[in-house]
């Protein structure tokens, strides 16, 4: 049994449902049960796709028992809390790598750079010294994505451009996901659910005296979440900001992922 695991921030769960959907040679997908999940398996049984939840410590029989040389695939999604803290990330990402090496013949990490924490994240984990294939997101250039914007956007030379193109009315760059889960993001100390009207003043004037004015909606080519037009225009006008669409794609997730499903087809 070829095991390929996955470890992601929850932002990018539509570009890995979209591969997830897209790949006939799947035998199964295991998510690892955590409180992350719900829209995900969501989405996935609206796609029609089979999937098994786990609690993570019934893992490990469950691979053992599979037989054959298909593919299983493992999605383990951590929250997106953990960006407020890049060495807690980073020390995230690193301890659910170390849990679940033990059952992987290869992992891929749905993450970029990340406040550049976790640019080592291959060499800390080397196929020698660990027995299993760690690989993280790159464009085309071989260069680690900055993050998943980034990566939605064709790598860090575009992004870098993109930056610039808009560098004198900056702009939030929002993908389906991120307009639906941006208030998920810890900028202020604050939670949205517990006390709105602070979280909203305090993000307006963390962004105000960053220079954001505007709001650039990706287009990802995914249509997971609903709404993705009126969640964009709703965000604009609870902060003042302007709206304008640049486009993305899924080259960089599908060259990564199907580069590490050969290495994994390889090594074996």
């Amino acid at each position: 049994m070829n095991t390929m695991s996955i470890i992601s921030c929850k932002i990018l769960q539509d570009e890995i449902l979209w591969l997830l959907s897209n790949d006939p040679e799947i035998k199964k997908i295991i998510i690892v049960e955590n409180k992350d999940i719900q829209e995900f398996t969501e989405k996935l049984a609206e796609q029609q796709v089979c999937y098994d939840i786990v609690p993570f410590e019934e893992m490990p029989p469950i691979i053992e028992a599979e037989n054959g040389d298909e593919l299983t695939v493992v999605v383990n999604l951590l929250e997106l809390g953990l960006h407020a803290v890049p060495k807690t990330l980073k020390s995230e990402v690193y301890q659910s790598i170390r849990e679940m090496i033990p059952f992987s013949d290869g992992m891929l990490i749905f993450y970029g750079l990340c406040g550049n924490v976790l640019g080592d994240v291959e060499k800390d984990f080397s196929m020698e010294e660990d027995g299993c294939i760690v690989r993280i997101l790159r464009d085309n250039d071989e260069r680690i994505v900055d993050d998943c914007i980034g990566a939605t956007v064709g790598g860090s030379a575009n992004y870098l451009e993109l930056l610039k193109t808009h560098s004198k009315e900056p702009a939030f760059f929002f993908t389906p996901m991120y307009a639906h889960a941006w208030k998920e993001f810890p900028l202020t100390g604050y939670d949205f659910d517990s006390n709105p009207e602070e979280f909203v003043k305090l993000t307006k004037m963390i962004s105000d005296l960053s220079g954001y004015s505007r709001v650039a909606k990706v287009n990802t080519g995914l249509n997971y979440v609903k709404d993705f037009d009126k969640k964009v225009e709703e965000h604009a006008k609870l902060f003042g900001y302007s709206v304008f669409e640049i486009s993305g794609n899924q080259e960089i997730f599908e060259k990564c992922y199907h580069s590490i499903k050969n290495e994994i087809s390889n090594s074996n």
